[in-house]
């Protein structure tokens, strides 16, 4: 299982800046990134927060990001529009997330996925009791969809994507817990299933992988220092 330390930026800085008992401290994206990757991380989640939410971007930011990485990055935040992640794999993102509004567009999925192949389009699924729940702006929306996470996963399965980022949007940021059980019931299709949104404590990274995700994102309870990098990379090993 895969490990996905996030960088999450916000007006050109990092949006929730990890905590001084933890020696991954500072606050510039750059300098984390770094950081991370020193540290062992063999991939890193980038999401620009502002143009998730319609509040401008951070463009030139993202783009010092990629250029400056060393290990694969994963973006996401908002991504609806074909033209954004052609320039975003053109600045060196191994993958990209398109968000959960725009992934509902078969269409779209279809162009992406041929333009650009699996490997490098996944699918961001946000949800709340198992129905979809887009957030943000930019590809993102508002309130809940009468569809459920299970029906968008099988379509884009049957279209040919292979990778799904799944966050229940009431547990991002909370610390309580990943939804495991959601998060299984799609890997069950045959996809490989990335949980983000809740991961509080190493134990949640060991059910992960006792579940057989292919991976978890950690931000908060990373960078509040509830737990270390290497842990959570032995953990997930």
């Amino acid at each position: 299982m895969d490990l996905y330390p996030a960088v999450d930026v916000q007006g050109g800085g990092v949006a929730r800046a990890p905590d001084a008992r933890d020696p991954l401290d500072p606050p510039d994206p750059l300098a984390l990134a770094a950081a991370l990757a020193r540290a062992g991380a063999r991939w890193l989640h980038f999401v620009d927060l502002d143009r998730a939410y319609g509040r401008g971007d951070n463009r030139e930011l993202t783009r010092a990001v990629l250029a400056a990485a060393t290990i694969p990055v994963q973006v996401g935040g908002g991504l609806g529009r074909e033209e954004a992640v052609a320039e975003l794999l053109a600045w060196g993102a191994t993958r990209v997330v398109l968000g959960t509004q725009a992934a509902s567009d078969p269409g779209l999925v279809a162009r992406l996925l041929a333009r650009h192949g699996a490997a490098r389009v996944a699918i961001g699924i946000d949800a709340r009791d198992g129905r979809l729940a887009p957030r943000g702006g930019g590809g993102g929306g508002a309130g809940v969809s009468g569809e459920t996470a299970l029906a968008l996963a099988e379509r884009v399965r049957n279209q040919g994507a292979r990778t799904v980022i799944y966050t229940d949007v009431a547990r991002d940021g909370m610390l309580a817990g990943p939804d495991i059980a959601g998060a299984r019931a799609l890997a069950a299709l045959g996809l490989e299933v990335i949980a983000s949104g809740g991961v509080a404590s190493l134990a949640d990274l060991r059910q992960a992988r006792a579940a057989g995700l292919a991976g978890a994102i950690v931000g908060r309870a990373l960078h509040e220092g509830r737990f270390t990098l290497a842990e959570a990379l032995a953990c997930v090993a």
